[in-house]
């Protein structure tokens, strides 16, 4: 004899009716203020009287890709994303594998050591490396000391500062993404690599690295996108001189308050992240699938 129960029409909550009050949000609160954003970038700037005029026209974006020091700075801000990125990936692997393989009770404390500087605001981090990187500061300070220098290096107002400030302020995102990704990898796999006479090297490349390339692209996506769209840290520790894409954006909007060319260059900034990232990510798959 079975039981048959049926199951009641018309009660609860579908998925989409979940879904639906986070899509609508997402919706008001991202797509239409970029939609607003991308129709100011098609108006027209009158700088006389520094207003914005109503009209449908590129010429902010044609303004940037036509001027040198636009272009430059979008140059730069790709590099030293890539160099970030790359770095954090160099320097957050090791630490990841330690801490995925790890069976100490000191786990949670590290992992707490690890996730604590994300609670410190990029600015504060930003001026306490200012207060390293010094002419007096720290490093130039100890170099003297020890008398390896005798005058102080040139430090801050770097493309080398602006690189490691945003690594420090990256490298925790790059961490815990190969983190979580090694921990699913069987440690088995590994054990028979090494079983079947593979060095470690070999071991790494032909089994670690393939199991690891999701969190591998994940954590290079996310510093990626951190570091193209860094603001305090290359505004602090670059200086005046040094140009990246998100103090050009905020300049634009505040001092000049020329708000069509300033939403122009935010819309390019955003597609040249997503293009090189999409770019990097169907690069990464097809070479996985060999």
């Amino acid at each position: 004899m079975s039981l048959v129960v049926d199951k009641p029409k018309g009660r609860g909550l579908t998925a989409s009716a979940l879904l639906a009050p986070a899509t609508i949000f997402i919706v008001i609160s991202l797509f239409a203020p970029l939609g607003i954003l991308f129709r100011y970038s098609l108006n027209d700037f009158v700088p006389q009287t520094k207003t914005m005029v109503e009209a449908l026209t590129t010429v902010q974006y044609v303004k940037f890709f036509t001027d040198p020091y636009y272009v430059s700075a979008l140059l730069t801000t790709v590099k030293v994303a890539l160099i970030s990125s790359i770095s954090c990936l160099i320097l957050g692997f090791p630490l990841a594998y330690v801490l995925a393989r790890m069976q100490s009770r000191f786990k949670p404390l590290l992992i707490i050591a690890i996730v604590l500087p994300l609670f410190v605001g990029n600015s504060v981090r930003a001026a306490g490396w200012m207060v390293v990187f010094g002419n007096k500061g720290f490093v130039n300070a100890s170099l003297m000391g020890l008398g390896l220098i005798h005058q102080s290096i040139e430090i801050m107002f770097t493309e080398k500062a602006v690189i490691i400030g945003i690594i420090a302020v990256d490298l925790p995102f790059m961490v815990l993404s190969l983190q979580s990704v090694i921990e699913g990898i069987d440690r088995a796999v590994e054990e028979a690599a090494f079983s079947l006479g593979a060095p470690p090297a070999t071991m790494f490349r032909r089994v670690l690295w393939p199991l690891a390339l999701p969190g591998i692209l994940g954590g290079m996506i996310l510093t990626f996108i951190l570091a193209m769209n860094a603001y305090a840290t290359p505004f602090l520790l670059g200086g005046p001189t040094f140009k990246m894409m998100a103090p050009v954006i905020y300049n634009e909007f505040t001092q000049k308050t020329n708000w069509p060319f300033g939403a122009a260059v935010a819309f390019i900034l955003m597609a040249v992240t997503l293009s090189l990232t999409l770019v990097a990510n169907l690069l990464i798959q097809r070479r996985s699938t060999r």
